[in-house]
Protein backbone atom coordinates (compact mmCIF):
# COMPACT_ATOMS: atom_id res chain seq x y z
CA UNK A 1 0.00 0.00 0.00
CA UNK A 2 1.07 3.58 -0.64
CA UNK A 3 2.70 5.25 2.36
CA UNK A 4 0.79 7.83 4.30
CA UNK A 5 3.23 10.55 3.26
CA UNK A 6 2.88 9.62 -0.41
CA UNK A 7 -0.92 9.75 -0.09
CA UNK A 8 -0.65 13.30 1.24
CA UNK A 9 1.65 14.23 -1.66
CA UNK A 10 -0.78 12.65 -4.11
CA UNK A 11 -3.62 14.67 -2.63
CA UNK A 12 -1.86 17.91 -3.55
CA UNK A 13 -1.14 16.66 -7.09
CA UNK A 14 -4.74 15.60 -7.65
CA UNK A 15 -6.13 18.69 -6.01
CA UNK A 16 -4.29 21.32 -8.03
CA UNK A 17 -6.08 21.02 -11.42
CA UNK A 18 -9.44 20.30 -9.79
CA UNK A 19 -9.26 23.26 -7.42
CA UNK A 20 -8.03 25.58 -10.17
CA UNK A 21 -10.99 24.58 -12.36
CA UNK A 22 -13.32 25.12 -9.40
CA UNK A 23 -11.86 28.33 -8.00
CA UNK A 24 -10.82 30.30 -11.11
CA UNK A 25 -14.43 31.16 -12.09
CA UNK A 26 -14.74 33.00 -8.77
CA UNK A 27 -12.06 35.42 -9.92
CA UNK A 28 -14.46 36.68 -12.58
CA UNK A 29 -17.69 36.36 -10.59
CA UNK A 30 -17.46 39.71 -8.69
CA UNK A 31 -17.16 41.50 -12.05
CA UNK A 32 -19.56 39.44 -14.14
CA UNK A 33 -22.39 39.49 -11.57
CA UNK A 34 -22.26 43.29 -11.61
CA UNK A 35 -22.73 43.30 -15.39
CA UNK A 36 -24.99 40.31 -16.01
CA UNK A 37 -28.40 40.06 -14.35
CA UNK A 38 -29.85 37.06 -12.52
CA UNK A 39 -31.98 36.46 -15.63
CA UNK A 40 -28.81 36.35 -17.75
CA UNK A 41 -27.37 33.69 -15.47
CA UNK A 42 -30.67 31.83 -15.74
CA UNK A 43 -30.36 31.78 -19.55
CA UNK A 44 -26.73 30.67 -19.13
CA UNK A 45 -27.69 27.78 -16.85
CA UNK A 46 -30.55 26.53 -19.03
CA UNK A 47 -28.49 26.72 -22.23
CA UNK A 48 -25.78 24.71 -20.47
CA UNK A 49 -28.29 21.97 -19.70
CA UNK A 50 -28.96 21.48 -23.41
CA UNK A 51 -25.26 21.77 -24.26
CA UNK A 52 -24.22 19.17 -21.67
CA UNK A 53 -26.91 16.73 -22.80
CA UNK A 54 -26.24 16.95 -26.55
CA UNK A 55 -22.46 17.06 -26.13
CA UNK A 56 -22.78 13.92 -24.03
CA UNK A 57 -24.65 12.18 -26.82
CA UNK A 58 -21.98 13.31 -29.29
CA UNK A 59 -19.36 11.58 -27.16
CA UNK A 60 -21.59 8.46 -27.15
CA UNK A 61 -19.98 7.00 -24.03
CA UNK A 62 -16.67 6.70 -25.90
CA UNK A 63 -14.74 8.15 -22.97
CA UNK A 64 -15.32 4.94 -20.98
CA UNK A 65 -14.37 2.65 -23.87
CA UNK A 66 -11.26 4.73 -24.60
CA UNK A 67 -10.11 4.48 -20.98
CA UNK A 68 -10.60 0.72 -21.05
CA UNK A 69 -8.97 0.05 -24.43
CA UNK A 70 -6.07 2.40 -23.78
CA UNK A 71 -4.51 -0.23 -21.55
CA UNK A 72 -5.26 -2.97 -24.05
CA UNK A 73 -3.25 -1.23 -26.80
CA UNK A 74 -0.75 0.78 -24.79
CA UNK A 75 2.19 -1.47 -25.74
CA UNK A 76 1.45 -1.03 -29.48
CA UNK A 77 2.11 2.56 -30.55
CA UNK A 78 0.31 2.20 -33.89
CA UNK A 79 -2.87 0.74 -32.39
CA UNK A 80 -2.73 3.25 -29.55
CA UNK A 81 -2.73 6.02 -32.16
CA UNK A 82 -5.53 4.33 -34.11
CA UNK A 83 -7.63 4.08 -30.95
CA UNK A 84 -7.16 7.77 -30.17
CA UNK A 85 -7.71 9.19 -33.65
CA UNK A 86 -10.56 6.78 -34.52
CA UNK A 87 -12.34 7.80 -31.32
CA UNK A 88 -11.85 11.50 -32.01
CA UNK A 89 -13.00 11.10 -35.62
CA UNK A 90 -16.18 9.36 -34.49
CA UNK A 91 -17.17 11.87 -31.80
CA UNK A 92 -16.41 14.86 -34.04
CA UNK A 93 -18.66 13.41 -36.76
CA UNK A 94 -21.39 12.89 -34.17
CA UNK A 95 -21.01 16.47 -33.02
CA UNK A 96 -21.21 17.87 -36.56
CA UNK A 97 -24.48 16.01 -37.10
CA UNK A 98 -26.01 17.07 -33.76
CA UNK A 99 -24.74 20.64 -34.09
CA UNK A 100 -26.34 20.87 -37.55
CA UNK A 101 -29.69 19.75 -36.14
CA UNK A 102 -29.33 22.26 -33.34
CA UNK A 103 -28.57 25.09 -35.77
CA UNK A 104 -31.57 24.41 -38.00
CA UNK A 105 -33.99 23.89 -35.10
CA UNK A 106 -32.31 26.23 -32.61
CA UNK A 107 -35.36 28.46 -32.14
CA UNK A 108 -37.63 25.48 -31.44
CA UNK A 109 -35.15 24.00 -28.97
CA UNK A 110 -34.70 27.40 -27.30
CA UNK A 111 -38.45 27.69 -26.84
CA UNK A 112 -38.53 24.28 -25.16
CA UNK A 113 -35.42 24.69 -22.99
CA UNK A 114 -35.19 28.39 -22.16
CA UNK A 115 -38.79 29.36 -22.84
CA UNK A 116 -38.16 31.85 -25.66
CA UNK A 117 -37.14 31.31 -29.31
CA UNK A 118 -34.97 34.45 -29.30
CA UNK A 119 -32.25 32.52 -27.43
CA UNK A 120 -31.68 30.06 -30.28
CA UNK A 121 -28.25 31.43 -31.18
CA UNK A 122 -27.14 31.25 -27.55
CA UNK A 123 -28.22 27.61 -27.44
CA UNK A 124 -26.16 26.79 -30.53
CA UNK A 125 -23.03 28.61 -29.32
CA UNK A 126 -23.43 26.95 -25.89
CA UNK A 127 -23.38 23.52 -27.54
CA UNK A 128 -20.26 24.34 -29.57
CA UNK A 129 -18.57 25.73 -26.45
CA UNK A 130 -19.38 22.67 -24.36
CA UNK A 131 -18.10 20.27 -27.00
CA UNK A 132 -14.89 22.25 -27.56
CA UNK A 133 -14.17 21.82 -23.84
CA UNK A 134 -15.09 18.14 -23.54
CA UNK A 135 -13.53 16.81 -26.76
CA UNK A 136 -10.10 17.33 -25.20
CA UNK A 137 -11.01 14.63 -22.68
CA UNK A 138 -9.32 11.99 -24.84
CA UNK A 139 -6.02 13.85 -24.79
CA UNK A 140 -6.33 14.40 -21.04
CA UNK A 141 -7.13 10.71 -20.62
CA UNK A 142 -3.98 9.80 -22.55
CA UNK A 143 -1.93 11.98 -20.18
CA UNK A 144 -3.63 10.53 -17.10
CA UNK A 145 -3.31 6.90 -18.16
CA UNK A 146 0.32 7.46 -19.21
CA UNK A 147 0.99 9.05 -15.79
CA UNK A 148 1.99 12.36 -17.41
CA UNK A 149 0.57 14.38 -14.54
CA UNK A 150 2.50 17.58 -15.26
CA UNK A 151 1.13 17.86 -18.80
CA UNK A 152 -2.39 17.05 -17.58
CA UNK A 153 -2.18 19.76 -14.94
CA UNK A 154 -0.52 22.35 -17.20
CA UNK A 155 -3.17 22.10 -19.94
CA UNK A 156 -6.02 22.13 -17.40
CA UNK A 157 -4.76 25.25 -15.66
CA UNK A 158 -4.00 26.97 -18.97
CA UNK A 159 -7.53 26.34 -20.26
CA UNK A 160 -9.08 27.78 -17.11
CA UNK A 161 -6.88 30.88 -17.15
CA UNK A 162 -7.64 31.55 -20.82
CA UNK A 163 -11.35 31.02 -20.21
CA UNK A 164 -11.47 33.51 -17.33
CA UNK A 165 -9.49 36.17 -19.24
CA UNK A 166 -11.65 35.80 -22.35
CA UNK A 167 -14.87 35.85 -20.29
CA UNK A 168 -13.92 39.17 -18.73
CA UNK A 169 -12.79 40.56 -22.10
CA UNK A 170 -15.99 39.49 -23.88
CA UNK A 171 -18.49 40.58 -21.24
CA UNK A 172 -16.80 43.52 -19.50
CA UNK A 173 -14.94 45.08 -22.44
CA UNK A 174 -16.77 44.03 -25.61
CA UNK A 175 -20.19 44.13 -23.86
CA UNK A 176 -21.36 40.94 -25.59
CA UNK A 177 -23.78 39.98 -22.84
CA UNK A 178 -24.27 36.42 -21.63
CA UNK A 179 -23.30 34.87 -24.98
CA UNK A 180 -19.77 36.15 -24.32
CA UNK A 181 -19.40 33.51 -21.59
CA UNK A 182 -19.96 30.80 -24.20
CA UNK A 183 -17.70 32.48 -26.76
CA UNK A 184 -14.93 32.50 -24.13
CA UNK A 185 -15.49 28.82 -23.36
CA UNK A 186 -15.53 28.01 -27.09
CA UNK A 187 -12.30 29.87 -27.84
CA UNK A 188 -10.42 28.56 -24.79
CA UNK A 189 -11.50 25.02 -25.65
CA UNK A 190 -10.42 25.39 -29.28
CA UNK A 191 -7.06 26.89 -28.32
CA UNK A 192 -6.21 24.02 -25.96
CA UNK A 193 -7.61 21.36 -28.30
CA UNK A 194 -5.59 22.76 -31.20
CA UNK A 195 -2.40 22.89 -29.14
CA UNK A 196 -2.93 19.32 -27.94
CA UNK A 197 -3.78 18.10 -31.45
CA UNK A 198 -0.56 19.61 -32.81
CA UNK A 199 1.49 17.81 -30.14
CA UNK A 200 -0.26 14.48 -30.69
CA UNK A 201 -0.01 14.66 -34.48
CA UNK A 202 3.76 14.92 -34.02
CA UNK A 203 3.94 12.30 -31.27
CA UNK A 204 1.61 9.70 -32.84
CA UNK A 205 1.12 8.81 -36.48
CA UNK A 206 -2.44 9.80 -37.50
CA UNK A 207 -4.28 6.61 -38.40
CA UNK A 208 -7.81 5.17 -38.31
CA UNK A 209 -8.89 1.59 -37.78
CA UNK A 210 -12.44 0.37 -38.39
CA UNK A 211 -12.19 -2.74 -36.19
CA UNK A 212 -10.83 -0.80 -33.22
CA UNK A 213 -13.57 1.80 -33.61
CA UNK A 214 -16.33 -0.83 -33.80
CA UNK A 215 -14.92 -2.53 -30.72
CA UNK A 216 -15.06 0.78 -28.84
CA UNK A 217 -18.62 1.48 -30.01
CA UNK A 218 -19.79 -1.94 -28.78
CA UNK A 219 -18.52 -1.05 -25.32
CA UNK A 220 -19.77 2.54 -25.34
CA UNK A 221 -23.30 2.41 -26.75
CA UNK A 222 -24.89 0.69 -23.69
CA UNK A 223 -23.65 3.65 -21.64
CA UNK A 224 -25.54 6.29 -23.62
CA UNK A 225 -28.74 6.08 -21.49
CA UNK A 226 -26.67 7.01 -18.45
CA UNK A 227 -25.85 10.30 -20.17
CA UNK A 228 -29.52 11.21 -20.27
CA UNK A 229 -30.14 10.07 -16.70
CA UNK A 230 -27.01 11.84 -15.51
CA UNK A 231 -28.14 15.17 -16.94
CA UNK A 232 -31.60 14.73 -15.43
CA UNK A 233 -30.08 13.92 -12.06
CA UNK A 234 -27.74 16.92 -12.00
CA UNK A 235 -29.57 19.57 -14.04
CA UNK A 236 -33.27 18.86 -13.57
CA UNK A 237 -33.59 21.24 -10.62
CA UNK A 238 -32.54 24.26 -12.71
CA UNK A 239 -34.82 23.31 -15.59
CA UNK A 240 -37.81 23.00 -13.25
CA UNK A 241 -37.06 26.37 -11.64
CA UNK A 242 -37.17 27.88 -15.12
CA UNK A 243 -40.46 26.17 -15.93
CA UNK A 244 -42.18 26.63 -12.56
CA UNK A 245 -40.59 29.80 -11.19
CA UNK A 246 -38.49 32.30 -13.17
CA UNK A 247 -35.29 32.79 -15.15
CA UNK A 248 -34.02 35.02 -12.34
CA UNK A 249 -34.58 32.18 -9.90
CA UNK A 250 -32.53 29.88 -12.13
CA UNK A 251 -29.72 32.45 -12.19
CA UNK A 252 -29.63 32.89 -8.42
CA UNK A 253 -29.78 29.12 -7.90
CA UNK A 254 -26.98 28.66 -10.44
CA UNK A 255 -24.73 31.12 -8.60
CA UNK A 256 -25.42 29.33 -5.31
CA UNK A 257 -24.66 25.99 -6.91
CA UNK A 258 -21.36 27.27 -8.37
CA UNK A 259 -20.19 28.33 -4.92
CA UNK A 260 -21.35 25.21 -3.10
CA UNK A 261 -19.97 22.85 -5.74
CA UNK A 262 -16.42 23.93 -4.89
CA UNK A 263 -16.85 21.62 -1.90
CA UNK A 264 -17.64 18.74 -4.24
CA UNK A 265 -14.56 19.55 -6.34
CA UNK A 266 -12.47 19.39 -3.18
CA UNK A 267 -14.09 16.09 -2.16
CA UNK A 268 -13.39 14.64 -5.61
CA UNK A 269 -9.70 15.49 -5.23
CA UNK A 270 -9.70 13.75 -1.85
CA UNK A 271 -11.45 10.73 -3.39
CA UNK A 272 -8.56 10.32 -5.82
CA UNK A 273 -6.38 9.67 -2.78
CA UNK A 274 -8.51 7.27 -0.76
CA UNK A 275 -10.25 5.22 -3.47
CA UNK A 276 -7.14 3.22 -4.52
CA UNK A 277 -6.42 2.47 -0.87
CA UNK A 278 -10.00 1.33 -0.27
CA UNK A 279 -9.88 -1.03 -3.23
CA UNK A 280 -6.49 -2.34 -2.11
CA UNK A 281 -7.90 -3.24 1.31
CA UNK A 282 -10.98 -4.83 -0.25
CA UNK A 283 -9.01 -7.06 -2.62
CA UNK A 284 -6.17 -7.89 -0.22
CA UNK A 285 -8.25 -8.53 2.89
CA UNK A 286 -11.49 -9.66 1.19
CA UNK A 287 -14.50 -9.62 3.51
CA UNK A 288 -12.24 -9.06 6.51
CA UNK A 289 -11.18 -5.71 5.09
CA UNK A 290 -14.37 -3.94 6.18
CA UNK A 291 -12.97 -2.99 9.58
CA UNK A 292 -9.72 -1.67 8.09
CA UNK A 293 -11.62 0.35 5.48
CA UNK A 294 -13.92 1.85 8.12
CA UNK A 295 -11.05 3.04 10.31
CA UNK A 296 -9.14 4.31 7.29
CA UNK A 297 -12.04 6.43 5.98
CA UNK A 298 -12.94 8.28 9.20
CA UNK A 299 -10.21 10.95 8.79
CA UNK A 300 -11.30 11.45 5.17
CA UNK A 301 -14.90 11.98 6.29
CA UNK A 302 -13.63 14.65 8.68
CA UNK A 303 -11.35 16.34 6.13
CA UNK A 304 -13.96 16.32 3.36
CA UNK A 305 -16.67 17.68 5.63
CA UNK A 306 -14.37 20.40 7.04
CA UNK A 307 -14.22 22.36 3.78
CA UNK A 308 -17.93 21.87 3.19
CA UNK A 309 -18.68 23.17 6.70
CA UNK A 310 -16.68 26.34 6.04
CA UNK A 311 -18.69 27.04 2.86
CA UNK A 312 -22.00 26.33 4.63
CA UNK A 313 -21.24 28.51 7.66
CA UNK A 314 -19.69 31.41 5.75
CA UNK A 315 -22.02 31.39 2.72
CA UNK A 316 -23.26 34.84 3.71
CA UNK A 317 -19.78 36.35 3.59
CA UNK A 318 -18.81 34.52 0.38
CA UNK A 319 -21.90 35.62 -1.57
CA UNK A 320 -21.77 39.17 -0.18
CA UNK A 321 -18.15 39.58 -1.30
CA UNK A 322 -18.56 37.94 -4.71
CA UNK A 323 -21.93 39.33 -5.82
CA UNK A 324 -24.16 42.44 -5.57
CA UNK A 325 -27.31 42.55 -3.43
CA UNK A 326 -29.50 41.25 -6.27
CA UNK A 327 -27.82 37.83 -5.92
CA UNK A 328 -27.97 37.56 -2.13
CA UNK A 329 -30.93 35.22 -2.36
CA UNK A 330 -28.26 32.59 -3.08
CA UNK A 331 -26.92 32.69 0.50
CA UNK A 332 -29.24 30.05 1.97
CA UNK A 333 -29.05 28.07 -1.29
CA UNK A 334 -25.29 27.76 -0.79
CA UNK A 335 -25.78 26.53 2.78
CA UNK A 336 -28.36 23.90 1.85
CA UNK A 337 -26.41 22.66 -1.18
CA UNK A 338 -23.24 22.51 0.94
CA UNK A 339 -25.09 20.06 3.20
CA UNK A 340 -26.07 18.13 0.07
CA UNK A 341 -22.50 17.91 -1.19
CA UNK A 342 -21.24 16.98 2.27
CA UNK A 343 -23.64 14.04 2.42
CA UNK A 344 -22.41 12.87 -1.00
CA UNK A 345 -19.24 11.51 0.63
CA UNK A 346 -21.09 8.23 1.12
CA UNK A 347 -22.23 8.41 -2.49
CA UNK A 348 -18.57 8.03 -3.45
CA UNK A 349 -18.07 4.91 -1.31
CA UNK A 350 -21.27 2.95 -1.93
CA UNK A 351 -20.63 2.40 -5.67
CA UNK A 352 -17.17 1.07 -4.82
CA UNK A 353 -18.73 -1.55 -2.56
CA UNK A 354 -21.11 -2.69 -5.30
CA UNK A 355 -18.42 -2.69 -7.97
CA UNK A 356 -16.20 -4.84 -5.76
CA UNK A 357 -19.12 -7.23 -5.23
CA UNK A 358 -19.71 -7.33 -9.03
CA UNK A 359 -23.22 -5.91 -8.59
CA UNK A 360 -22.84 -3.02 -11.02
CA UNK A 361 -26.43 -3.43 -12.25
CA UNK A 362 -27.56 -2.27 -8.81
CA UNK A 363 -25.72 1.02 -9.40
CA UNK A 364 -27.98 1.72 -12.39
CA UNK A 365 -31.13 0.71 -10.51
CA UNK A 366 -30.25 2.82 -7.46
CA UNK A 367 -29.27 5.80 -9.64
CA UNK A 368 -32.70 5.61 -11.31
CA UNK A 369 -34.37 5.54 -7.90
CA UNK A 370 -32.31 8.57 -6.86
CA UNK A 371 -33.39 10.49 -9.97
CA UNK A 372 -37.02 9.61 -9.25
CA UNK A 373 -36.85 11.04 -5.73
CA UNK A 374 -35.06 14.11 -7.06
CA UNK A 375 -37.70 14.82 -9.70
CA UNK A 376 -40.69 14.36 -7.39
CA UNK A 377 -39.32 16.38 -4.48
CA UNK A 378 -38.03 19.16 -6.75
CA UNK A 379 -41.39 19.61 -8.44
CA UNK A 380 -43.20 19.77 -5.07
CA UNK A 381 -40.67 22.07 -3.39
CA UNK A 382 -40.11 24.40 -6.36
CA UNK A 383 -43.83 24.96 -6.83
CA UNK A 384 -44.09 25.99 -3.19
CA UNK A 385 -40.79 27.75 -2.43
CA UNK A 386 -39.05 28.47 -5.73
CA UNK A 387 -35.23 28.34 -5.98
CA UNK A 388 -34.60 27.62 -2.29
CA UNK A 389 -37.15 24.83 -2.59
CA UNK A 390 -35.02 23.26 -5.31
CA UNK A 391 -32.04 23.23 -2.95
CA UNK A 392 -34.05 21.58 -0.17
CA UNK A 393 -35.60 19.10 -2.60
CA UNK A 394 -32.17 18.13 -3.91
CA UNK A 395 -30.79 17.72 -0.39
CA UNK A 396 -33.69 15.65 0.93
CA UNK A 397 -33.74 13.46 -2.18
CA UNK A 398 -30.02 12.78 -1.67
CA UNK A 399 -30.58 11.86 1.99
CA UNK A 400 -33.41 9.43 1.17
CA UNK A 401 -31.86 7.79 -1.90
CA UNK A 402 -28.37 7.93 -0.41
CA UNK A 403 -29.55 6.10 2.70
CA UNK A 404 -31.09 3.37 0.52
CA UNK A 405 -27.88 3.17 -1.52
CA UNK A 406 -25.84 2.96 1.69
CA UNK A 407 -27.89 0.05 3.10
CA UNK A 408 -27.77 -1.92 -0.17
CA UNK A 409 -24.02 -1.36 -0.47
CA UNK A 410 -23.47 -2.48 3.14
CA UNK A 411 -25.31 -5.74 2.46
CA UNK A 412 -22.99 -6.49 -0.46
CA UNK A 413 -19.74 -5.49 1.22
CA UNK A 414 -19.81 -4.67 4.92
CA UNK A 415 -17.71 -1.69 5.94
CA UNK A 416 -17.45 -1.37 9.71
CA UNK A 417 -17.84 2.37 9.93
CA UNK A 418 -16.92 4.20 13.10
CA UNK A 419 -20.52 5.31 13.46
CA UNK A 420 -20.11 7.31 16.67
CA UNK A 421 -17.31 9.46 15.28
CA UNK A 422 -18.94 9.93 11.88
CA UNK A 423 -22.32 10.63 13.44
CA UNK A 424 -20.76 13.33 15.63
CA UNK A 425 -19.00 14.89 12.65
CA UNK A 426 -22.23 15.18 10.68
CA UNK A 427 -24.22 16.29 13.72
CA UNK A 428 -21.91 19.29 14.17
CA UNK A 429 -21.89 19.93 10.41
CA UNK A 430 -25.66 19.82 9.84
CA UNK A 431 -26.59 21.61 13.08
CA UNK A 432 -24.11 24.42 12.32
CA UNK A 433 -25.48 24.86 8.80
CA UNK A 434 -29.10 24.79 9.96
CA UNK A 435 -28.31 27.26 12.73
CA UNK A 436 -27.03 29.78 10.18
CA UNK A 437 -30.26 29.50 8.17
CA UNK A 438 -32.44 29.94 11.28
CA UNK A 439 -30.44 32.92 12.54
CA UNK A 440 -30.79 34.68 9.18
CA UNK A 441 -34.53 33.95 9.06
CA UNK A 442 -34.95 35.53 12.50
CA UNK A 443 -32.80 38.53 11.48
CA UNK A 444 -30.37 37.94 14.32
CA UNK A 445 -27.71 40.67 14.42
CA UNK A 446 -24.51 39.94 12.52
CA UNK A 447 -22.19 40.10 15.54
CA UNK A 448 -24.14 37.31 17.23
CA UNK A 449 -24.11 35.27 14.03
CA UNK A 450 -20.38 35.77 13.66
CA UNK A 451 -19.73 34.62 17.23
CA UNK A 452 -21.82 31.49 16.68
CA UNK A 453 -19.96 30.80 13.43
CA UNK A 454 -16.70 30.92 15.36
CA UNK A 455 -18.12 28.52 17.95
CA UNK A 456 -19.21 26.11 15.21
CA UNK A 457 -15.75 26.08 13.62
CA UNK A 458 -14.11 25.80 17.03
CA UNK A 459 -16.30 22.82 17.93
CA UNK A 460 -15.37 21.10 14.69
CA UNK A 461 -11.66 21.70 15.30
CA UNK A 462 -12.08 20.20 18.78
CA UNK A 463 -13.57 17.08 17.19
CA UNK A 464 -10.55 16.82 14.92
CA UNK A 465 -8.23 16.94 17.92
CA UNK A 466 -10.36 14.47 19.89
CA UNK A 467 -10.49 12.01 16.98
CA UNK A 468 -6.72 12.28 16.40
CA UNK A 469 -7.11 13.80 12.96
CA UNK A 470 -5.55 17.13 13.93
CA UNK A 471 -2.22 16.16 15.49
CA UNK A 472 1.33 17.45 15.41
CA UNK A 473 2.42 14.32 13.55
CA UNK A 474 -0.14 14.95 10.80
CA UNK A 475 0.85 18.63 10.67
CA UNK A 476 4.49 17.70 10.13
CA UNK A 477 3.44 15.12 7.54
CA UNK A 478 1.54 17.73 5.52
CA UNK A 479 4.32 20.30 5.90
CA UNK A 480 6.93 17.84 4.65
CA UNK A 481 4.69 16.66 1.80
CA UNK A 482 4.20 20.13 0.31
CA UNK A 483 6.91 20.46 -2.35
CA UNK A 484 8.03 23.95 -1.35
CA UNK A 485 11.38 25.01 0.09
CA UNK A 486 11.59 27.47 2.93
CA UNK A 487 12.50 30.28 0.53
CA UNK A 488 9.31 29.65 -1.40
CA UNK A 489 10.72 27.98 -4.49
CA UNK A 490 8.97 24.91 -5.79
CA UNK A 491 11.19 21.87 -5.78
CA UNK A 492 11.46 19.55 -8.73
Amino acid sequence: MTSKEQQVKNSFIYMLPLLVSGIFPFVAMPILTRILTAEDYGILALAQIYAILVSGFANFGMSASYDRNFFKYRSDKLKSAQLLFSTLFFVVLNFIFLASLTFFFRNTFARLIVGDAQYGNILFVALCAQFSSTVSYYYYSYFKNSELAKKFTAYTIAQNIINVILSLFMVAYLKTGVIGIFYAQLLSGLIIFSAQSYKFLIMLKPSLDKSILLESIKISYPLTPTIFFGVIGTQFDKYMIGMLASLGGVGIYSIGQKVASVAFTYMTAIQNVFSPQVYTRMFDLKEKGGESVGRYLTPFVYISTAFTLIIAVFSEEIISILTPVSYHGAIDIVTVLAMYYGFLFFGKISPMQLIYAKKTHLCTVLSTVSIGFNIVLNIIFIMKWGAIGAAWGTFLAAVISGSIYFMVAQKNYLIKWEYLKIGTIFLVFFSSAMLMIVLRDFNTDYVTRLILKGISIGTYVYLGIKFDVITMDNYRLIRNAIPIKQKGYITS
